[in-house]
């Protein structure tokens, strides 16, 4: 289960090193953008606004506000820094996030824990999308990570959804920095640029896993995410996974595969 887009792979690697946010100001970075970004960025700051309804889809839901615009965050996903060297979810893709009843609560792990148990056996529809593919496709924020990755929002249907799954589980319960993503080596990476990212197993972290090179190696080669339910103090971690088997499903996962942990602010229980 790799994480990474089927259809989107051929165009990933030489994308990887385009996000980075120039720090430019709202209007001089409207001014760079093409019409189609400039169409992603009123879209996006229209949810935010409440034109569409935030509960049906609350992507990235973090703490305090972010200080970019919508607008900043569509034109952030088509600028490039070569010196960047990988992908970067972090404040490049946030967008400002409104008071909303869902839009980043506390909430605490076992709330989200429960939530992905109770998904245990969901796999693909009858035209091999998946309703976690078909919600992350219906937001306007998955035109900002497509583009950033080479592809068309449709890819999404069709593409491998561990971490649409886990953005799912984040959407739906509105915790604290919980980060949303498609592509699992930038839903690492924003966490790591949180600094929100650690090697210890806690119920509800996010758990990234590279199956060739386990906890030695890096980001870049994570294949597939997961939740954590509980660390079983044996050396392996109880985990609700997407994709796995093709549906959700309860795993035993050793730790020696794990490359780290994303950590979400949840409420103290």
């Amino acid at each position: 289960m790799t994480g990474r887009f089927d259809r989107f792979t051929k165009n990933i690697a030489p994308r990887l090193s385009a996000l980075r946010l120039s720090g430019a100001a709202p209007r001089a970075a409207l001014a760079r953008m093409s019409p189609e970004d400039r169409a992603v960025g009123v879209a996006v700051a229209g949810v935010m606004a409440g034109a569409i309804g935030l509960s049906i889809f609350n992507p990235l839901t973090g703490g305090t506000a972010s200080a970019e615009t919508p607008a900043q965050a569509a034109a952030a996903a088509s600028r490039e820094d070569a010196g960047a060297g990988r992908s970067v979810h972090a404040k490049a893709e946030r967008p400002a996030r409104a008071s909303a009843a869902k839009s980043a609560r506390s909430v605490d792990a076992q709330t989200v824990i429960k939530l992905a148990k109770s998904q245990i056996g969901e796999g693909p529809n009858r035209d091999g999308s998946t309703k976690y593919a078909d919600w992350y496709a219906s937001t306007p924020h998955a035109a900002v990570t497509a583009r950033r990755d080479g592809g068309s929002v449709n890819d999404y249907r069709g593409a491998e959804w561990c971490d649409m799954f886990v953005s799912w589980l984040s959407a739906k319960t509105g915790v604290k920095n919980m980060g949303w993503d498609a592509y699992t080596v930038s839903h690492a990476n924003w966490f790591k640029d949180e600094g929100k990212w650690g090697q210890k197993a806690r119920p509800g972290s996010v758990v990234f896993f590279d199956w060739q090179n386990g906890s030695s190696g890096g980001i870049d080669g994570i294949d597939h995410v997961g939740l954590v339910v509980k660390d079983n103090g044996n050396g392996t971690i109880t985990t609700v996974e997407g994709n796995t088997g093709n549906s959700v499903q309860e795993k035993i996962r050793d730790k020696s595969e794990v490359v780290g942990y994303g950590y979400p602010d949840y409420a103290k229980s």
